[in-house]
């Protein structure tokens, strides 16, 4: 009886509870779960539109003081093979964006122990110049910037908006527990700064993108304690434009012992984000780690967004995962599974 009241109160576009998720968690089935996120999604979304954002994914930098143990993709200072764009590569590769169609760039990088944050400035002031849209710098890079530079958040953010940053994407979440951050990657920001730098981005007038990265060492409770952290803070802000859930690729790391998650159990915590987070009108399907099939599918599950073009990708490629999808393979997925494809920027305006 339980999950039937709950059931009615999601079809009744009622906001569910913590305990209420727990049931959903614990008793929905995937069909009952996707069910309820696709009556939210055509809620939200009644044109039938999934939108998509034509960008590149540049990481500046491989070298990294944080050493997380689910990432493939870092180098330790010492290592004589990792890398520092230069900024004639930076050029090369926004013009063949901008070329393709692209109207922003995701700049994020690893947490360098030596670059002041005038490099950074310096960077983003050089990518704006071309017209490129910079969204950049993910709350733990934020919080590395302010301590190698002695000045608040509040601060950094403010010198690197007036340098021309355009937004934030929602890196570095994983979970929003102390616990698993302490586990995973104890030199990274804890759950607090994370929240706080996202905050105050929203209050200085970025709009930021938020995600999670699940199924390491986390347990179901510490989902649910990451997906509150995120709708309390939209309440308060209303500064994030999407939210993109995407399963821990283990392969290459630290926790390759680890199982990796199914395309059943991403779909059902893709389903029971898009029921929690009723005050984040967006959801990404993730189709860099699931493939293009499940991400179709996931149209069906609550998601409306099929993310990025994703021109280059490094991160999740170093963990032994490449799907490539061009925007025209992206725009007959979509096609084929019923909706319309329609391009957009990163604050969901439609590219006409």
């Amino acid at each position: 009886m339980q999950l039937e009241a709950i059931i009615d109160k999601v079809s009744a576009g009622q906001r569910i509870s913590d305990d209420d998720y727990l049931v959903l968690e614990k008793e929905g089935d995937l069909h009952q779960l996707g069910f309820l996120a696709n009556i939210i999604r055509q809620k939200k979304h009644p044109e039938k539109r999934v939108t998509y954002v034509i960008d590149r994914n540049i990481n500046y930098t491989d070298i990294c003081v944080s050493a997380c143990k689910f990432c493939a993709f870092f180098k330790a200072p010492e290592d004589k093979d990792g890398y520092l764009i230069t900024f004639e590569e930076l050029a090369d590769k926004i013009s063949e964006t901008q070329v393709l169609g692209g109207t922003q760039i995701l700049l994020q990088g690893g947490l360098h122990p030596e670059q002041p944050l005038e490099y950074y400035e310096e960077m983003v002031r050089f990518m704006k110049a071309t017209g490129i849209h910079v969204h950049g710098f993910s709350p733990p890079e934020i919080c590395h910037f302010a301590n190698l530079s002695g000045l608040p958040v509040k601060k950094v953010l403010e010198r690197l908006i007036t340098a021309g940053l355009g937004s934030i994407p929602g890196g570095g979440a994983e979970i929003l527990s102390d616990r698993v951050r302490q586990l995973t990657a104890p030199r990274k920001c804890t759950a607090d700064q994370w929240i706080e730098v996202m905050e105050e981005a929203h209050n200085q007038g970025l709009r930021t993108t938020a995600t999670m990265m699940f199924g390491h060492v986390e347990t179901k409770e510490e989902r649910l304690e990451h997906l509150r952290r995120l709708r309390e803070l939209q309440d308060r802000t209303h500064g994030f434009t999407a939210f993109i859930p995407w399963p821990f690729q283990p392969r290459n790391t630290v926790l390759a012992e680890v199982e990796k998650t199914t395309a059943f159990e991403y779909l059902r915590m893709l389903s029971l984000s898009r029921i929690y987070l009723d005050n984040i009108d967006n959801i990404q399907a993730s189709w860099v780690t699931q493939g293009p099939k499940v991400a179709q599918l996931s149209l069906s599950f609550g998601a409306n967004d099929f993310g990025s073009t994703m021109i280059e990708e490094n991160v999740v490629a170093a963990a032994g995962v490449s799907f490539r999808l061009s925007e025209q393979e992206i725009r007959r997925l979509v096609t084929d599974a019923g909706y319309l494809p329609v391009q957009r920027l990163m604050d969901y305006t439609i590219v006409t």
